[in-house]
């Protein structure tokens, strides 16, 4: 008993009926091409570039071929590095092409007295070695290092290379532009791009194209299950078998339900801290969760109906509020009292994590279907129900007298648009 929690992730989320074990969310794609940052698609952990994004890039800005944009977007390769770690260290080899899909980092150079000293802070969208297009061999003059954990997509000089030998296209396209003289190299042998319309003083201004994704997600339901095992002279117990069966079927449901709601807010495919929209993702300004940084989740989105923190990161929010002398209102949530801000709940859920160095998150949500927000899925009317989208299945007696039961319980949870969720990452909640 005492491992069973309020789960008020399972209480709050409206729950959608998923026929055939499967619900479809389509979205639209929006893409603002000519702004000079790269647009980038996650499912789950797996982040990808968008193919028609590349033409960011100074050398594809003119490039037509989606097809071939297409194909070379599938050779990034996915990276991750913690905060201090370096990306690129100046005196390397200039041999790769990095998309930052997410975090910050710094480009570090050298100082007079050789020192190294901040050239530039790159945030999501940028990039840099885009000089690998261009066939250059030159050496990293700078060195790139992690300031927040960072996610980037990276594109080695071989893969590219065996890329531009397969697609004539792509060829064609780099070494037109390449010869081009009235686009003249930069001193790291980057083409540099002219976006004059032929006008002194006017340039072309970014456009904003709208299409539904090609490929919508399709959530299927998840299955958490357990073997119950429960030995005939136990149902015997007091002379009440049915009483005593019942009991441990519930405690096990009990338990099954506090890993489904592990799984609902950490699973890689469909849990909500990896689900997050790469740009509903923010960091904390300071370290430990302060006003400033809930006002930043809440506004990113029309409407937020509930907040999702571990306690010590309650607590730890409570302390910068303290210190402050702020003192948020207490509001009644289903019968029960707890904390607010901005008069949306912040709600306990002990199943995000806080890591060894005592880092954790906090998750914001918009509900419901209506709202396009977040939805939990499951399936009713399954045999052996014994509530919604679990069932106990009576898997028979064995020579020893222990009757088994298998318990199941299938669900999952669904996004329907990129800002219904969002996420405060790198949250100090101790020191």
């Amino acid at each position: 008993m005492r491992g069973i929690t309020p789960r008020w992730l399972l209480r709050m989320l409206p729950w959608v009926e998923a026929k055939g074990a499967t619900y479809r969310v389509n979205r639209r794609l929006t893409l603002t091409v000519g702004d000079g940052r790269l647009t980038f698609v996650n499912v789950g952990d797996d982040i990808r570039v968008v193919p028609a994004e590349l033409r960011e890039l100074p050398l594809l800005r003119e490039f037509t071929d989606d097809a071939a944009l297409d194909a070379l977007a599938q050779r990034f390769t996915q990276q991750r590095f913690e905060p201090g770690e370096v990306i690129v260290e100046r005196g390397q080899a200039r041999d790769r092409l990095f998309l930052l899909a997410h975090g910050k980092v710094q480009k570090l150079g050298t100082g007079s007295y050789g020192d190294p000293v901040v050239l530039d802070v790159l945030a999501e969208g940028a990039y840099f070695g885009n000089e690998v297009l261009a066939g250059s061999a030159d050496e990293w003059d700078f060195t790139v290092k992690a300031v927040t954990p960072v996610t980037v997509l990276v594109l080695a000089a071989q893969a590219f290379q065996q890329m531009n030998g397969q697609s004539d296209s792509l060829r064609e396209h780099i070494a037109a532009e390449l010869a081009r003289p009235d686009r003249p190299s930069n001193k790291h042998g980057e083409a540099s791009i002219d976006l004059s319309s032929g006008h002194a003083g006017e340039v072309d201004l970014p456009g904003t194209f709208v299409d539904y994704e090609l490929t919508p997600r399709e959530y299927e339901l998840s299955v958490v299950q357990t073997l119950l095992k429960v030995h005939s002279r136990v149902a015997d117990l007091y002379n009440d078998p049915m009483n005593q069966t019942e009991q441990q079927i519930r405690l096990t449901v009990e338990a099954l339900r506090e890993r489904q709601e592990h799984e609902m807010v950490n699973n890689r495919e469909f849990g909500l801290l990896h689900n997050a929209d790469l740009r509903q993702r923010v960091f904390t300004r300071t370290g430990p969760p302060t006003p400033d940084d809930l006002d930043e989740l809440l506004s990113r989105r029309r409407r937020s109906d509930l907040f999702l923190a571990h306690p010590r990161t309650i607590a730890a929010f409570r302390r910068e509020c303290t210190a402050r002398k702020l003192y948020p209102a207490n509001i009644d949530v289903s019968g029960s009292t707890v904390q607010s801000w901005r008069g949306v709940p912040i709600l306990p859920c002990d199943k995000i994590p806080v890591t060894d160095d005592h880092l954790s998150s906090i998750i914001v949500m918009r509900l419901g279907e209506q709202e396009q927000g977040v939805i939990g899925l499951h399936e009713t009317g399954i045999d052996d129900e014994v509530s919604p989208g679990m069932n106990v299945r009576f898997m028979g007696i064995d020579d020893k007298a222990i009757i088994s039961y298998l318990v199941s319980a299938y669900f999952s949870c669904a996004v329907l648009v990129p800002d219904a969720l969002g996420v405060l990452e790198h949250v100090e909640v101790g020191r």
